[in-house]
């Protein structure tokens, strides 16, 4: 199973994707942390990728689907993955889709979790008030600022995975359990 999650930063996607890797045994590959994997172990890829960073360029499309390419062929990841962070532009949508066809697979599931933007702001005040472990993008200005990104570059995949019939959208203002429910009904 191929599943990506979107939603707006703070929406719950953690949470959920959490959750289907307990219940489901998916691997959730965070562009992210196989970015830190990929400059840790030195492979090619990863000290291309070392040397952008170290300029303060961003990452291109190339070696981002590159790293996602080369982490689908982990053994852990034959039982279905979660994409965290990735795509994020419809051109890494469409690479993507091109990297999956050439292997005979497919996304199965797009699923966007829908929420109040006004309430995310009250959302992650209460979770940097509860958390013993204070997270660094906690606080307003970073919201508003992963807003913007989220809205100008993200946003546009959802008509893109819409138009291929993919794109299931959850309540993301529910309580965790009920959205934790609608997800597990999506997929099946």
């Amino acid at each position: 199973m191929i599943l990506i999650l979107f939603g707006a930063p703070g929406c719950g996607k953690g949470t959920q994707a959490l959750r289907l890797v307990e219940e489901l045994g998916l691997v959730q590959l965070s562009s992210g942390e196989m970015l830190r994997s990929a400059i840790a172990a030195g492979s090619e890829l990863g000290l291309r990728a070392k040397e952008i960073m170290d300029r303060g360029d961003l990452m291109s499309d190339e070696i981002i689907v590159g790293m996602v390419s080369e982490r689908l062929d982990s053994p852990d990841c034959a039982n279905g993955v979660i994409l965290d962070g990735f795509p994020r532009t419809v051109a890494q949508a469409r690479a993507l889709d091109d990297m999956l066809h050439a292997r005979g697979a497919a996304i199965d599931h797009v699923i966007e979790i829908k929420v109040d933007e006004n309430a995310l702001f009250a959302r992650i005040e209460t979770r940097a008030a509860e958390s013993s472990a204070r997270r660094s993008d906690d606080n307003a200005d970073t919201l508003r600022k992963r807003l913007a990104v989220y809205h100008e570059n993200t946003a546009p995949l959802l008509p893109y995975y819409e138009t291929q019939g993919l794109l299931r959208s959850v309540d993301g203002m529910a309580p965790v359990e009920d959205v934790a429910s609608h997800v597990a009904e999506i997929v099946g």
